[in-house]
């Protein structure tokens, strides 16, 4: 699937407003469903959707290594990412406490590729991680009253697995997923999540659910604006970008959340939060900007 560039230019806005409707959709929909069995029955759902857009555009299937690299892709990207999520929430870890934790991905993304890839980043790029990262920890952390909760050791380590999984899947998405088609490598990709989540489902859940109409409209929206239409700009982006520039976009998910939260439920913004919001866009401001060319000197 080709996009013309002059529409390559929005697709990072179109994936962060999509991305981070994320949690809200979760919000809508667990009051009624546990956590893997919404995402088994929402992978299910995915996996009919591409299948239908495989073959009314005749996408071209990958490859068996192809395929088997869009396997593990996927176990990591999505599988230890949103399983990692949802477990850590379910083991009763803060939902702003564990975002923080994921909120980490950006850096860790950039740190590993410069020890496994040689990809540099220069100074500036540098502070705007940082940045970055302490917007996030002010938006997230703005609203935690201290000493509220109980750290649990299996928590944190489910928020690690989410944390470490996206960050290494980017990579190895970007390292091996050249040359495959975004559609049939996503269906590869959400088939191997579907598995997972059906051994987390049936292992440690029952599996009730109340078929409510709230219900219904998340797992709606989950499946065509986050798990079609989000993850396929994401791809994208990973296919055209540099991994550390595609994962700085993710800070500034949290401030978007947070909007809409305010817009949907009512949740006020502290100042603190409005001064993340602004350290956040201005990290990936500087991680984005591009680099000044270097003047030359003249030969004798």
């Amino acid at each position: 699937m080709s996009v013309p560039p002059a529409l390559i230019r929005f697709v990072p806005l179109a994936f962060v407003l999509l991305w981070s409707t994320g949690f809200i959709g979760a919000r809508y929909g667990l009051p009624y469903i546990e956590p893997f069995n919404l995402l088994l029955i929402r992978m299910l759902l995915t996996l009919g959707v591409f299948l239908a857009f495989i073959f009314i555009f005749r996408a071209r299937w990958p490859s068996p290594s192809q395929a088997m690299h869009q396997l593990v892709a996927g176990a990591l990207v999505h599988g230890c990412y949103l399983g990692g999520v949802f477990a850590a929430i379910k083991w009763q870890l803060p939902a702003g406490v564990t975002s923080i934790l994921v909120g980490l991905q950006p850096v860790l993304t950039a740190v590993l590729a410069w020890m496994m890839t040689g990809q540099t980043l220069r100074r500036p790029q540098w502070g705007g991680l940082l940045l970055g990262l302490l917007g996030v920890v002010l938006v997230l952390g703005s609203g935690l009253q201290p000493g509220n909760f109980e750290v649990r050791i299996e928590a944190v380590l489910a928020a690690m697995v989410a944390l470490v999984g996206i960050s290494v899947g980017t990579l190895y998405q970007k390292r091996f997923g050249a040359g495959t088609d975004l559609l049939t490598g996503s269906f590869f990709q959400y088939l191997s999540t579907a598995l997972m989540m059906a051994l987390l489902s049936f292992g440690l859940e029952t599996r009730e659910v109340e078929w409510h109409p709230e219900l219904i409209g998340a797992l709606l929206w989950l499946v065509f604006g986050l798990s079609v239409s989000a993850i396929l700009l994401l791809m994208l982006m990973i296919r055209e970008g540099e991994v550390a520039r595609v994962a700085s976009y993710f800070y500034l998910v949290p401030p978007v959340t947070a909007l809409e939260a305010w817009w949907l439920f009512g949740e006020e913004l502290s100042v603190l939060a409005l001064g993340g919001m602004a350290l956040a866009v201005f990290g990936v401001y500087l991680v984005l900007r591009p680099a000044k060319p270097s003047r030359e000197k003249g030969h004798a």
